[in-house]
């Protein structure tokens, strides 16, 4: 009786299993259904943070569904001093941040941020992207880049005191981050390294005396409320390039063609956000003026003198990256030829 028993329960295991496969292989495979997360420094209300938003939902709906992002903002899930190295580890699977954050890090890219006079953030996006797809691959090889943009023309804001010469600014503590605190060395200023989510505090505080920031700042951080003055020194006008990027790994396990929709929407967006810089930057300045601040323009000998003062720091930058094997002076010639092509349309 109990072989007859036996027998009975090994028959009804085989046949469940043979159902069970039946119906595995009936099933809709679902494994390419994926969710990721993104995170961002920049608060909900910054225009960029809004566009990194509008990215995530593009995705879901070109990828039909099958790639979705949950998204981050206001260093909520990562530092933006940390959102490089959250993607590398996997603690976050797409990170915008600025290059800036981690410096020397990225020399290459550093060169983009120099102070060659950038007149709009759709061209300062043009040239990072440009140096990055030319240059940067080996120091970006680590992560899988999205797309990079870059904001406007970066301009000298301070409290208390206007700065219309560079005597002026001799002794100031100047917030500033990578190359822009370069620039403020060269400039006779002193750099206080720090992120722009600390800068509001700092700046109302008085623990610094002013900070380099693109117009848009005004607004989109609410620094019109802690400066005075801005200074318009358009000749040597720097940039901040921001990274896009996802875990490699993340990305690999993707399937090809929702690989294929993401890249394409990239190219899309990398022209958004540098639009978005410059509408921003319009309206920043907009916002400083109703603050009834004060617009510095400086007359063209001061112009000259900054100039002069800023242009030794781009030689030494090339000549660096030269000795350490880089191409410094083929990158900065090519940031140039960009400018200048941008400039002539």
């Amino acid at each position: 009786m109990k072989r007859g028993f036996l027998r009975l329960a090994m028959v009804l295991a085989f046949l469940g299993i043979g159902l069970g496969l039946a119906v595995t292989d009936t099933t809709p495979a679902v494994a390419g259904n994926v969710t990721l997360t993104y995170s961002n420094f920049f608060p909900p209300t910054h225009i960029q943070s809004q566009l990194a938003e509008s990215w995530c939902q593009e995705v879901e709906k070109r990828t039909e569904g099958r790639v979705k992002v949950q998204y981050f903002a206001g260093q909520t899930l990562t530092k933006a001093n940390q959102t490089y190295d959250s993607v590398l580890n996997g603690i976050a699977d797409v990170g915008m941040s600025a290059f800036a954050y981690t410096r020397g890090r990225f020399p290459v890219m550093g060169a983009v941020d120099m102070p060659m006079g950038y007149p709009s953030g759709v061209t300062a996006t043009a040239v990072a992207n440009m140096i990055s797809e030319g240059y940067a691959a080996k120091e970006l090889s680590d992560t899988q880049v999205m797309f990079l943009h870059a904001h406007g023309p970066g301009m000298l804001h301070t409290r208390k005191k206007a700065v219309a010469t560079l005597d002026d600014l001799k002794g100031l503590k100047i917030r500033s981050t990578g190359i822009s605190a370069e620039l403020i060395t060269a400039l006779g200023g002193s750099p206080v390294p720090m992120p722009m989510p600390e800068s509001y505090q700092s700046l109302q505080k008085g623990v610094v005396d002013g900070s380099v920031h693109p117009l848009e700042t005004n607004k989109g951080w609410k620094l019109a409320e802690v400066v005075d003055y801005v200074t318009m020194a358009n000749s040597v006008a720097y940039t901040t390039t921001f990274f896009v990027t996802m875990n490699k790994a993340k990305w690999s396990a993707l399937d090809a063609k929702d690989q294929a929709a993401i890249a394409a929407l990239n190219k899309e967006f990398s022209v958004k956000h540098g639009q978005a810089w410059d509408s921003s930057d319009a309206e920043g300045l907009k916002v400083f003026k109703e603050n009834g601040k004060t617009v510095v323009e400086l007359d063209p000998q001061e112009m000259a003198r900054w100039s002069a003062a800023a242009a030794p720091m781009i030689q030494a930058y090339a000549q660096k990256l030269e000795q350490d094997g880089l191409k410094g002076t083929a990158v900065v010639e090519a940031i140039r030829q960009e400018l200048a092509k941008n400039a002539a349309k």
